[in-house]
Order: structure tokens, then C-alpha cells, then sequence
């Protein structure tokens, strides 16, 4: 099987619609942007103050003064813009992000997400997740299904949450999930695993759609 964090970035990525809007969490989110289909162009915005944002910079050819919110050294594209923090987080809080896309610790049933603190652990801070799943049009996790076996999509997050009921869609090795009203239904699987393993490395209930298909990575 191809390399799990690139089968899920790939995944994610038909996601994205030309003209998008979209916001990339650090890890793993950030692959996404490698991946969009042909003839789909987004404009990535950074809560640092950046719209338009390129891919990470070249070894060599990094700009000390050009850096995502995650600290990495990236590029920006022709009509790029930056701007300070109140305004940053004025075009997130103000819906204008049409799509987020971030990694997760635990997300539940219910749509509830927890992804910027461990207890007893020394982390950066939540940085803007708490306003980005909130302001964003669409809420996309993506991340690996367990923790070195331990459940991370479950029946209530054990941890401190980001925000609850945010939530919309959740892409993983295994396959597609989507949060409704009655829980979390998967309608995508990889062709690797089969339903019952995933049901195994799910802790809460799985809804398995009439139309389940298989994944498109």
C-alpha cells in the first residue's frame, strides 16, 4: 500500500475546488497542497497574515521574513498579500475560509474535536484552530485512524476540546467518514481494509452508507 499520510492528502485534496480558499493545518494538512486535481488552483491563507501562500521554500532559497504560522520557511505567489493578525483572523471569524484542513488527537460522534493539548504535556499553544473550525465553511480532518492501536475517532473525546459540533468530514487510511445527524457514517473505503477492520480501529458506532464505494486516492 502506498505511503499512509500521502494517501490521505491525496484524498483530501478532491476536496478543493478551483478558487478555494483553504487554510492547511501543520503535518500532515500541509501535503494537501501537493496533490490538487488539474486545473484546481486554491489560495492558501496563513493566520500569520498571509493570502496566497506558495509551496514550502527550497533549501537554500529560504526568506527569513516569509514564514507560515507553523514557523517553516514557505514562498508566496504573484498577488500575494500580507496583512496583520486582527485582519487575519477578521477573514477567518468572518467566514471568508472556505475550507480547513487539520490534523486530530480525538474526534467523536458527535463532531466534537480535540487536537491542541495532550494534559501534562508542553505543547505551542492552540494558535488559530479554535477560530478556523468555527469561521470555516468546511472542517476537514485528516489524520491517521489510530495512535499506535488507540482509538482516536470515538464515542467522546477524552480530551480537552478545540471546539464541539465542528466537524464535517474526516478522511483517514481507511477511508471516508462523514458526520450527520445520527453519527459518523463512512462512505469511501480503501480497498486494503475491509468493514469489519474498520469498525475494529473505530471506537463509536460506524454508520456504513447504502452507497459505500470504495476510496479514490
Amino acid at each position: 500500500m502506498a505511503d499512509i499520510k500521502e494517501i490521505i492528502a491525496k484524498r483530501v485534496a478532491k476536496e478543493l475546488k478551483d478558487g478555494d480558499v483553504v487554510n492547511l493545518g501543520i503535518g500532515l494538512p500541509t501535503m494537501v497542497a501537493n496533490y490538487l486535481p488539474e486545473g484546481v488552483h486554491i489560495v492558501l491563507q496563513s493566520e500569520n497574515g498571509i493570502m496566497g501562500m506558495g509551496p514550502a521554500a527550497e533549501p537554500g532559497k529560504e526568506d527569513v521574513d516569509i514564514i507560515n504560522a507553523g514557523a517553516q520557511y514557505v514562498t508566496i505567489n504573484p498577488g500575494s498579500m500580507y496583512f496583520d493578525s486582527a485582519v487575519s483572523f477578521g477573514i477567518i471569524r468572518g467566514g471568508h475560509v472556505d475550507a480547513t484542513i487539520l490534523g486530530a488527537l480525538e474526534v467523536d460522534q458527535m463532531g466534537n474535536l480535540a487536537n491542541w493539548i495532550v494534559p501534562g504535556k508542553m505543547v505551542p499553544g492552540m494558535g488559530g484552530a479554535m477560530d478556523l473550525v468555527v469561521g470555516a465553511k468546511k472542517v476537514i480532518i485528516a489524520m491517521q485512524h489510530t495512535q499506535k492501536g488507540r482509538h482516536k475517532i470515538l464515542d467522546t473525546c477524552t480530551l480537552p476540546y478545540t471546539a464541539i459540533k465542528v466537524v464535517d468530514m474526516i478522511v483517514t487510511e481507511m477511508g471516508v467518514m462523514e458526520i450527520t445527524p445520527e453519527g459518523i457514517m463512512l462512505t469511501e473505503i480503501n480497498p486494503e481494509y475491509t468493514v469489519e477492520q474498520v469498525r475494529e480501529a473505530t471506537q463509536c458506532k460506524l454508520i456504513i452508507s447504502p452507497g459505500l464505494k470504495d476510496m479514490e486516492f
